[in-house]
């Protein structure tokens, strides 16, 4: 896997290859099928392990219950330190989803796992009273599948843009939707 991910630092999946990863290795191109069927098997158990790093990140605010905004900004600041270190392999992950339906299932699950538990939180700070009435569920999705693509486009392509700028840019979106915060 990890062959793979400094492989996806420099080219597209579409231009990955099994023999390329192998070549990375010290293992024989047969030693891949021990582990993988191909290279969409590989991209899914990719998606496990940077899925894992993100749910950490993410717990910072969704497990939270004083205040929102900081530690939306904490949870911004997390996402942005995991797309840091693997942006070009979550943007891997993204054209490889167009081209497999296992691929394409395991990253929209994973994405919309994340639309779920904001919902779910969101929910709550509606009830605490920290957030405003709307709705949670459709406030999730887009709050979400906008952050995954400007992730991937302003953390998984180069010239990336600075760290900082993308978790302040987060952060204020995120908090003026939901706490009305600027």
């Amino acid at each position: 896997m990890a062959a793979a991910e400094a492989l996806l630092r420099e080219r597209t999946f579409r231009e990955l290859t099994v023999d390329e990863v192998m070549r990375r290795t010290d293992l024989s191109r047969p030693s891949f099928y021990v582990y993988f069927r191909d290279r969409h098997h590989l991209m899914l158990r990719v998606v496990e392990h940077i899925g894992a790093e993100l749910r950490t990140m993410s717990q910072r605010w969704y497990t939270g219950s004083g205040d929102g905004p900081a530690q939306a900004r904490e949870a911004m600041e997390g996402f942005v330190e995991v797309y840091a270190q693997h942006g070009a392999v979550l943007r891997a992950l993204a054209d490889a989803a167009t081209d497999d339906h296992e691929v394409e299932r395991v990253y929209t699950g994973l994405v919309h796992e994340f639309v779920d538990v904001t919902a779910r939180h969101i929910e709550k700070e509606i009830e605490a009273g920290r957030v405003l009435p709307l709705d949670p569920k459709e406030t999730a999705r887009a709050l979400v599948w906008m952050m995954e693509r400007y992730l991937n486009r302003s953390m998984g392509h180069e010239p990336r843009t600075r760290r900082e700028t993308v978790a302040e840019t987060l952060t204020t979106i995120w908090t003026r939707v939901l706490y009305g915060a600027s």
